[in-house]
Order: C-alpha cells, then structure tokens, then sequence
C-alpha cells in the first residue's frame, strides 16, 4: 500500500465531554464496532461485570471515571482509527489540553437530559483556537431528555459554532425508537442491548412501512421535523466541517447502540486524514518524506508488573520505523527503539512501522519530557499547549521514612506525566505540588502508594498563585530573588517561580519590580 494511501485512510480522533455523559461508554462501543472487543465494559459496573477497556487504572475502575487520556486503535473497513478517550473531569483537564494537541479531529458528548455544561466549553474554546473539526453526539435518548431543536440551539449559542443535524432521534425516553439516518437518507430501528450490536432494518423514509414499524403518529412527527430540520438547518458541506466552521450532530444512545454506527460510518468517510502540523521553524506536512513526531503524553507504570514508564508519540510526517536511528532534539542525540508499541489502552502490541496520525508508544527510561520532538536529524520544536499556574497547592512529605528514594522517584515521574506541577520553595527545600482541583491529591497519593509503595502525606501552605518569572536585567532580577527569597522557588524544570500568598502580594511585586515579566503559563 503507497505512503499517501497509507496517510489518507488514518483516522485520529479524541472524544471528549463534561464527566458523566458517556464518552467512555461511546469509546466502548466504537471498540466493539472496530472488533476490538467482543463485550462492552461499563464505566460504572454493575450487571455487567467488566469494566471499561479504556479505564485501565485501578483509581478509574473504583471511581468511576477517566483520570488519564487512553489511547487506542483499530481497523473499520479501509480505515485505520486511533481513538484517545479523555478524562472529562475538570480536576484533569490539562491532559485534556495536551491530547487535543495531538489529534485531528474531536467527537464531543453531550448529555441529552443536561445540555451543553461548562466543561464542553472550555474544551471547545481550545478546538476553536486550533481550528479543530467537531462532530457532536448528543447521547442517552433512550432516558427522558429535552427536546432535539432546543438542544441544538443552545450547541450553536453555547459552543458558537453552526451545527447541522445528520441523524435524527424517533422520540425518546421510554418510546425511543432509533434514529432517522439524514446522511445516508435511511431509518435504522435498534432493540436495546448493552452489550452486543444487534441487527438493523433499514427503510426508506416515504415507503408506507414506517406508520408499521414506528406508528402512524411518530411516523407524522418524523418528516414533519425533517422538514423543519431541511428548512433550518444549512445543508452539509464537508469543507466548512474541515474548517471548523459546522459542527454534524448525531443523536442515539452509546449504552444500548443506538446511533454508534451511523456516527462511526459518517465520521471515517468524512473526517480528515492527518493534518499539517505547526512547528517553531516551520509547517509540518504528512506526507514529507522524512519522520518527524512529538511527545504529548507520558505514562507511568502502564504495566504494573514492569514499572515502565510509556511515552506517547504522535507521528506528525514521514514514515516511524522499529530500530532504525532517530534524533533527540532537546537532547541532541540519536536514539534507538527496538519495542515501540501501539494500543488498546494498557494493552500493547510491538510494531515495526507507523504513519502520520498514529500514536506509537515509546519506552522511556528518564529521557522523554512533554513537548519533546524526534525528527531524522532536523532541528523542529513543536510547540503544544502549555501548563497553566495551578490554582491548588500543598506541601507534599514522606509519611515512611524507610522509602524516601520510592517517594523521590514516584513524584518525579508523576510530575513528568503532567498530572501536576512541582515546586521546590528555595527558602526551606519544602516540595508543594500544585493542581487544578481537589481530587488530583487523591489520585497523586493512591498512585504513589500502590505503584511506588511509597506513602505521603499533605500539608497545607496558604498560595495564591505561581508565576514563572523572568528578566532582561540580571541586576534587578537578583535583586528581585534576594528581597522575595522566602517566595522564590523551582519548578521541575529548574525555572524560577514566584509563589504569591495573595493577589494584593503579587500586585505590589509587579508595581515593585517593573523590570520583571511574570508568567501565568509555562511556556513564554
């Protein structure tokens, strides 16, 4: 198969959405389409006694929810399909921006009973920055939820982009029948199974045998929203997709398979292949001949059994091939791997070879950083989305002595995974980790206990926010670092941060010291 015919049939997608409205279930049913499982897991088991395949964290399966991006491939027809389901709670929203850095195209969910919620915003302000197409699945039609004109209005106003039905739901609730396929211009009834993909029936819409299937009066209500849909909504252009410029939006039920196929069907036809990419230097393009690809995520402990730490490699153009020398551009040397691997959440397979738009995982022991770029010998830096001052902090302490070295190496590998930031206070060597929200002390303290049987404690330190800072004047910057001692610390990356214990602090610093640039961000 040629290189262009190899780039044309991938498929990179993340699925993302508030907590709680099914993006993980719909993960699982894209898998048992893809035939990659045989049986859908739930996230939340409870009759069904298998939990999802893409939460593979022992934290994820007792909670409930995704804490850590998961990545996973499969063949659909031609295509070849990576799926990267998200966390969708706020407290992990970073890794959310970081895989959103490494995709081409987005699903978002969206729960038909709650509508848009704030979550869905702000992860669409990010597709909207970087020019993402979106499809959106409106989920969980089969429980009572409010009506499809409303929901799709309030996803134009909300989200601020045009949508365009291309499925459309037979009631809901209790009475939901199926959905009303616009794009192939076919009915599909489904029985509700949880578990296996059942058969369908398909009928054209003014065939006389919709009233038997559906009933006289749904079958009224049917092409009378048709029509109302032809009537409002603009016609589907795949272009103005592409462009981020129209959002398709299908309806169903990810937890009893209605709906699933006719999204997987529409999205692999019309969803871009793999997509240029901007580095500092220049614009990437797929198809150039030689490999390049950057590092958007690192895992630790993916295999419990081999404490190896995992890091995620999205292939930006060329061709990726196993044992074959690549270039180590912050580290400025040729680099080998002899088991690189792919997907199907923790589960991996060793590869020989990968295109643009695959995730290809790559062994790291202590050498790959988020941001990191491997190239055939250029010097490229692709730039991704960078991390933001936390808005939580705590001091962390050893709570055994006798494993002060598991603690050390636990915290430095969860702090290389990004799943929180670290800062070392110059004053009293104190290490405070800092976080968006509560529950990622949580996950820190039970990954640190079982997969570094190292136990820690948290203390709490009164911060109002951490800067980067940094200065054109070395005198003033000294100077500024010897009055401010007792707040100044380090980050991971030994870069200078401000620790503020309240705004009017912070402010004074800055009317203080005008020579100073202080950064809410780490990249700068």
């Amino acid at each position: 198969m040629g290189k262009i015919k190899e780039i044309e049939r991938r498929r990179t997608f993340a699925i993302v959405s508030h907590p709680d409205a099914g993006k993980t279930t719909l993960t699982e049913k894209l898998l048992l389409f893809g035939g990659q499982i045989q049986v859908a897991g739930a996230v939340k088991s409870n009759k069904i006694k298998k939990t999802a395949t893409s939460d593979w964290m022992e934290i994820e399966k007792q909670r409930g929810i995704s804490v850590t991006t998961s990545v996973m491939e499969f063949d659909y027809e031609d295509y070849k399909v990576n799926i990267l389901d998200t966390p969708g709670h706020q407290d992990f929203i970073e890794d959310t921006f970081r895989t959103l850095t490494a995709v081409d195209s987005v699903i978002i969910v969206i729960d038909s009973a709650r509508g848009v919620e704030v979550q869905t915003r702000k992860l669409m302000e990010v597709c909207r920055m970087r020019k993402t197409p979106v499809i959106v699945f409106i989920n969980k039609m089969d429980r009572e939820g409010r009506d499809p004109f409303d929901l799709l209005d309030e996803v134009e106003d909300e989200l601020a982009i045009q949508v365009r039905p291309l499925s459309w739901p037979i009631e809901q609730g209790d009475r939901f029948k199926g959905v009303y396929n616009i794009y192939e211009g076919k009915l599909d009834l489904y029985t509700p199974s949880k578990q296996k993909v059942t058969e369908k029936i398909e009928l054209d819409l003014k065939s006389d045998e919709l009233a038997k299937h559906i009933g006289e009066k749904q079958a009224k209500q049917l092409r009378d929203d048709l029509e109302l849909v032809q009537g409002v909504y603009p016609q589907f252009d795949r272009e103005k997709y592409l462009n981020a410029e129209i959002a398709p939006v299908f309806f169903g039920s990810a937890l009893n398979n209605f709906g699933v196929k006719e999204l997987l069907d529409c999205f692999v036809e019309i969803a871009p292949s793999p997509r240029p990419v901007q580095a500092e230097e220049r614009i990437v393009h797929p198809e150039e001949p030689q490999f390049s690809g950057f590092i958007f995520k690192i895992t630790a402990n993916i295999d419990p059994n081999h404490r190896s730490c995992i890091a995620f490699c999205k292939v930006c153009s060329g061709k990726f091939e196993r044992n074959v020398p690549y270039y180590h551009v912050r580290h400025d040397k040729t680099m080998r791997f002899s088991s690189p691997t792919q997907f199907m959440a923790q589960r991996k397979t060793t590869i020989d070879e990968a295109w643009p738009g695959d995730i290809i995982g790559l062994p790291d022991n202590d050498v790959f950083k988020i941001g990191d770029t491997i190239t055939e010998g250029e010097d490229l830096h692709f730039r991704g989305l960078p991390s933001f001052s936390p808005e939580m902090f705590k001091y962390i302490e050893n709570a055994d002595p006798m494993k002060q070295k598991q603690l050390a190496r636990g915290i430095d590998q969860l702090m290389d995974e990004g799943v929180a930031q670290l800062f070392v206070n110059q004053f009293n060597n104190r290490k405070i980790i800092g976080t968006v929200g509560q529950l990622q002390f949580e996950v820190i303290q039970y990954r640190l206990l079982h997969e570094y049987n190292a136990s820690c404690r948290w203390e709490p330190v009164r911060l109002y926010k951490a800067c980067w800072v940094e200065s054109d004047d070395p005198e003033e910057f000294e100077l500024f670092k010897r009055r401010k001692y007792q707040y100044m610390a380090k980050d991971h990356e030994g870069r200078d941060v401000f620790l503020a214990d309240s705004s009017y602090m912070l402010q004074m610093a800055q009317a203080d010291f005008k020579g100073i640039r202080f950064h809410f961000s780490s990249e700068f």
